[in-house]
Order: C-alpha cells, then structure tokens, then sequence
C-alpha cells in the first residue's frame, strides 16, 4: 500500500530515503488522480522491496506540493538521492510508471 504523506512527513520518508521514491500528487476532487490510483497502489506492491510509493494530497499539505511547483494534477514525481530524476503529469497507462521506475532504479 502506498505511504500516505504529509509535509512533516515528506523529508523523511522521501528525501531521506536510500531507495528511489515516487511520489503522486493528487487531491479528491480530481477526476484523473482518481484514474490513475490504482495503478499507483499496484506498482507499490510490485515494488514494495525496491521503491517507496507515495501519496501526497495537495489540498491538505500544500507546503511540500509548492516547494516543488505542482501545478497540474495528477503529478508523479521520482525521487534519488533526495533529488528529483523523472516526472509525469497526467494520468497515464500504469506501464508508462512502471518503465520510469525501471530506469531510475
């Protein structure tokens, strides 16, 4: 399942990490996020020993989601090394996510 992130929880969880992270910007009212969450769910199951999957919604933590210039949702963001490696805007194929984990692991 994925981590349920907050700004206070952000830097440790993520930044922090010695695995490669995604993260998914998202909010409730967002049609597409909606779309794109089980996908999200799925991949960090497969990759729960290699990858931290998380979840940050933006309404309630906007600290974290301007730190880093989200301005469309859903937004993916990869996360190495406390830096950012890849992003993907939009919902899109569950595979599409799976190809830039692969890349950045």
């Amino acid at each position: 399942m994925a981590l349920t992130l907050t700004d206070n929880t952000f830097d440790k969880e993520v930044l922090n990490s010695d695995k490669l992270a995604m993260v998914d910007f998202w909010a409730v009212w967002c049609g597409p996020c909606r779309m794109l969450a089980p996908s999200v769910e799925q991949l960090s199951e497969e990759y729960k020993d290699q990858v931290v999957v998380g979840k940050l919604d933006v309404d309630n933590n906007p600290e974290v989601a301007q730190k880093f210039g989200i301005r469309s949702l859903p937004t993916i963001l990869f996360f190495k090394n406390g830096e950012i490696v890849d992003r993907q805007v939009g919902a899109v194929p569950k595979s599409t996510l799976a190809n830039k984990i692969k890349a950045n692991l």
